[in-house]
């Protein structure tokens, strides 16, 4: 089962997030990046075949034998969506139309949402915002595991259901820590949502309904994609909050394992995050880096000086602005 970690709880720091000076020293230094600040076009394609390849799996699986649902859901569905969920981590940063049509990505964040089979498009923009603004600030950040998570998910084999578990805790995270009133946005997001449901049950059942949400939950879960959640920002090394990989899985998740750049310039497409990364490279070839997902989330299970609670947390000051 393994022992119990040694950490009783968050690593607390009373300094800024380093991101905002790292990037006010590489645009002095490089301001040719400014030029990669423009809206990724292409991603609006590329969510569009996302979402008919799907649609055509939701065909393909409905009269399948259930074994064979179920391992197309793990196998393809769950990369699929694993894979959406980030690329509405872009829209929401508004990559696909820019910033000065930010309704336009909102929009397209809830067709994007379409196929995963839950809303979650407009709540995530929501309070992704904050995590970027006040980066493992307490009671702001909910990407930042509850007391709760970090005291309870400490043996070996607790922080493996805690992996198989993390969809359900990202879900319900936000209400324990930092409730917010809904919106108009995520009721009609919450509408559209059910009513795409409603519409793949009718017309091809439960096994095409099964395959849409059941490729969500285990995308997010227990798979290989799912190492960047902990890769990301939890604390391997000491004083290190914020770690990139660089690894081939990039190539399905638009880079966000280049997670030091994105958090430096998140105004910056992950279609260009490897430009600033080599154009930066003195900032960035020395920072703490990963190379595979996987071995991050066995490091993760098996070093018992790791848990939930190797994060750093802040105590925020000041007047705090959310979305």
């Amino acid at each position: 089962m393994g022992n119990t970690v040694a950490r009783e709880d968050f690593e607390w720091v009373y300094t800024d997030q380093p991101h905002a000076d790292r990037r006010k020293e590489i645009l002095a230094k490089h301001p040719e990046i400014k030029a990669l600040m423009k809206p990724d076009y292409n991603l609006i394609w590329v969510v569009v075949l996302m979402v008919l390849a799907q649609l055509t799996a939701f065909y393909l699986v409905k009269d399948l034998d259930w074994k064979w649902v179920v391992f197309w859901a793990y196998v393809f569905g769950s990369c699929i969506s694993h894979s959406m969920t980030l690329a509405i981590h872009e829209i929401s940063h508004n990559s696909a139309f820019g910033n000065s049509k930010a309704m336009w990505n909102r929009w397209f964040g809830i067709f994007a949402n379409l196929p995963l089979g839950l809303p979650y498009s407009i709540s995530f923009k929501r309070y992704h915002m904050d995590h970027h603004r006040y980066l493992g600030g307490d009671g702001i950040d909910v990407d930042i595991p509850t007391n709760f998570e970090g005291w309870f998910f400490c043996t070996r084999f607790r922080k493996f259901i805690w992996i198989v578990l993390q969809p359900f805790f990202y879900a319900i995270r936000p209400l324990c820590i930092n409730p917010k009133p809904i919106t108009r946005l995520e009721i009609i997001n919450l509408l559209a949502q059910l009513s795409f449901d409603v519409v793949i049950y009718y017309l091809w059942g439960v096994k095409s309904t099964f395959y849409m949400l059941a490729g969500s939950v285990l995308g997010l879960g227990l798979h290989p994609i799912s190492g960047h959640f902990i890769a990301e920002h939890y604390m391997f090394l000491k004083g290190h909050e914020t770690y990139s990989y660089y690894g081939p899985l990039n190539m399905l998740t638009f880079n966000v394992g280049y997670h030091n750049e994105h958090h430096d310039f998140p105004n910056i497409p992950g279609k260009s995050l490897p430009l600033v990364k080599k154009i930066a490279a003195e900032y960035y070839d020395n920072l703490p880096q990963y190379n595979s997902w996987i071995k991050v989330l066995y490091d993760f299970v098996m070093d018992d000086t790791i848990s939930p609670y190797s994060r750093m947390k802040r105590q925020l000051k000041g007047e705090v602005k959310q979305d």
